[in-house]
């Protein structure tokens, strides 16, 4: 029983640190007794351009075209030297038949029972890094001080996607410090490994041709896509071989959202969450908005009901025609029904000609009835034949009207229990229940609230032309410790009260509304209801979300990632990071 505990843990330290030298860039493989290939990871792959179908299997001198040992295989002299490692520098030919300088590492592997099985090899390019470096002069510096001072985002990167520069453009556009980013890979800006902008990238450097305002992503440090439009070109060095990529980035964030402000249009890109109640709903949005079905929407005030009525308008096929709203708690019951439906000249004094109502404007469109919950009885029984045939009587009229309209209700009082205490009819309520999305309120999804500040700003920026684009740890606090009976409709006015008071680029405490900074102390405590934890908010919905997927996947890693939708060595990092283990 003791063997096969420490084999387990064996395993699972090597796919650790496997996980990690992935993420690093670091090349690593692992050969037999024979010095055949066993296993070739992804670093390994980007550093030599070989994949690991094509080598595994292979001898190593025989895959890189020359003794990669220099004459002498270091798995003997390892094994010999009682299982030390040993370092040295290397020279090997890779893919595209160009000799690239590596500083390599060969550790050996022993089985449960000292036996040698093999030998790990960790390996590092750092033909690019000599390159540049030996580049470094009075005028290269002189064109990194241009650069460094441009408004456009600059980075260079090596043939393996490695950030090599990253002006103050770049550092303010990705909110990353260039400390942070230096010496990783550009993917974690761009997308992933297998994103657009990074193949854009890696065919501008295999090709040398220049790829010019090419829209795109960019993954911030909150892990927030921005649009982009970017230029790739490949950097050659004085012998005129490719050493690596150059990308220039122009943030669309501000002309994209000037553009929605003016057009008043919605996109399913608007609403915004990670948290899972929230996702739920995201996935089923273009089931349902593909249908002409009926929806109903539920939810408290302010959690964005006519939000998703519109998302759901605009993923639709009626997104061309009229959207028609009409607020069932606004108008006078009076006036409700001649609103809603119209009238004919003559119908009541003062109609001196005729008038369509709501329901006709709405025609190849959608009509969304908003708080539906106080609609009077008396026009519930002409709404339901409305649900039914598509059809009604304008008001004094003795011809019917027929319409070709999707019906989207929304109501923050729960038809299903108005319906129960007969304040709503019940085969009313059964007509509208064909796809009922219940909106969480904001205090059940505390960890999207960081991602909807930043969102939030981005737009009222556009729109007032402010300049405060950064919370302070501080104002950060108070918002995360308070409740929003209001929603995200008080998170909004919250944060337009702050920019109004607010002069310079960060958002402080005392930059909030003064009922909102009394009723969080300045000591941080938090109130009663937030979970007992000691991490903000977002990172406590974060580890939640984490724990309860690994519990529904029985610990598996993989799938547990897959459900996230984050890579394996990100969901390690994070359970790392929150002490988690499976």
């Amino acid at each position: 029983m003791v063997k096969k505990a420490s084999e387990k843990d064996r395993l699972v330290f090597y796919e650790q640190l496997w996980s990690l030298l992935d993420e690093l860039r670091i090349g690593v493989f692992t050969v037999d007794p024979e010095r055949r290939i066993t296993s070739f990871n992804r670093a390994a792959e980007i550093i030599t351009g070989y994949h690991e179908d094509d080598v595994v299997g292979k001898p190593c001198h025989q895959v890189f075209l020359n003794d990669l040992c220099l004459g002498d295989c270091k798995y003997h002299e390892a094994v010999e030297a009682e299982r030390k490692s040993l370092s040295f520098e290397v020279e090997i030919v890779d893919a595209h038949k160009e000799k690239r300088a590596i500083t390599k590492v060969v550790t050996p592997l022993y089985d449960t029972n000292g036996n040698p099985m093999g030998c790990m090899e960790v390996f590092q390019d750092r033909s690019t890094f000599e390159e540049l470096i030996s580049r470094i002069t009075y005028d290269e510096r002189q064109l990194k001080i241009i650069l460094d001072n441009l408004d456009i985002g600059v980075f260079t990167v090596t043939r393996g996607g490695l950030v090599t520069f990253f002006n103050r453009q770049a550092e303010a556009t990705s909110g990353y410090d260039r400390k942070e980013i230096l010496g990783k890979s550009s993917s974690i800006i761009l997308g992933g490994d297998g994103s657009v902008d990074v193949s854009l990238m890696k065919q501008s450097i295999e090709d040398g041709k220049m790829r010019t305002n090419k829209k795109g992503l960019m993954v911030t440090k909150k892990e927030t896509p921005i649009p982009i439009q970017a230029n790739y070109m490949a950097l050659r060095n004085e012998q005129g071989n490719t050493v690596g990529g150059l990308v220039t980035v122009q943030d669309l964030s501000l002309i994209y959202q000037l553009n929605k402000e003016i057009k008043s249009r919605y996109t399913f890109g608007d609403m915004i969450g990670k948290d899972r109640s929230i996702q739920k709903i995201f996935e089923i949005v273009p089931v349902v908005a593909a249908t002409d079905a009926t929806v109903l929407i539920e939810g408290s005030t302010g959690t964005g009901k006519d939000l998703l009525a519109k998302v759901i308008h605009n993923e639709s096929k009626r997104a061309k025609n009229s959207f028609v709203k009409v607020n069932c708690a606004a108008l006078p019951d009076n006036l409700l029904e001649s609103e809603m439906f119209g009238y004919v000249k003559g119908a009541f004094t003062g109609a001196g000609r005729d008038k369509p109502g709501r329901f006709q404007e709405a025609d190849k469109g959608t009509i969304f009835l908003d708080e539906i919950g106080d609609l009077p009885l008396s026009l519930q029984a002409k709404l339901l034949r409305v649900l039914e045939d598509r059809e009604f009587y304008p008001l004094g009229s003795r011809r019917t009207t027929k319409v070709d309209v999707r019906i989207i209700a929304a109501t923050n009082q729960g038809l299903e229990g108005l319906a129960e205490a007969k304040r709503f009819r019940k085969d009313l309520f059964y007509r509208l229940n064909v796809i009922r999305l219940e909106l969480p309120p904001l205090k059940s999804r505390k960890s999207d609230i960081p991602l909807l500040i930043d969102h939030i700003l981005k737009r009222l920026n556009a729109v007032n032309e402010t300049r405060a684009t950064r919370i302070s740890e501080g104002a950060m606090e108070v918002l995360l410790n308070h409740d929003y009976p209001g929603n995200i409709r008080e998170l909004e006015n919250i944060l337009e009260h702050a920019l109004i008071i607010c002069q310079a680029d960060t958002i402080e405490r005392k930059h909030l509304p003064l009922s909102l900074q009394r009723s969080i102390p300045s000591d941080g405590t938090r109130q009663q209801s937030e979970p007992p934890h000691q991490e903000p908010a977002s990172h406590y919905g974060e580890k939640q979300r984490i724990l309860e997927t690994l519990r529904r996947h029985h610990g598996h890693r993989g799938k547990t990632a897959r459900d996230l939708q984050m890579d394996r060595t990100t969901l390690w990092r994070k359970m790392k990071k929150y002490n988690i283990s499976p």
